[in-house]
């Protein structure tokens, strides 16, 4: 299917389940090929109305890095990270915890 076509469909569904997570979280991947700024806004929509969907914070916080808005990106894997503890999700807590570190080496920043 090509990306307009996804891009519609996944609108719909949006339009159709506006208070669904995951129409949100995949609208949002797949803007970033096409459009930062909107992925990026989907993405604050997505981390403030929905804050307890963890899926969204390890995609927000790369899609942030890769903006260039660092200090957003440490936030969003901090909060990831505690979200994931306080959910009892150890397995996402560990992947968002080995990514983080490796978001502070590459951006010389320390925790």
């Amino acid at each position: 299917m090509p990306n307009l076509e996804r891009l519609t469909l996944l609108r719909e569904f949006l339009k159709e389940e506006p208070n669904n997570p995951f129409n949100w979280y995949t609208l949002a991947l797949e803007l970033r090929e096409k459009d930062l700024e909107e992925a990026a806004r989907i993405f604050r929509k997505l981390l403030l109305d929905f804050p307890d969907y963890l899926p969204s914070y390890y995609a927000a916080a790369h899609h942030f890095t890769e903006m260039d808005e660092i200090a957003e990106a440490k936030s969003t894997f901090e909060k990831g990270i505690n979200l994931a503890k306080a959910q009892k999700e150890d397995k996402t807590m560990k992947e968002l915890k080995n990514a983080f570190q490796n978001f502070l080496f590459e951006q010389d920043l320390e925790e």
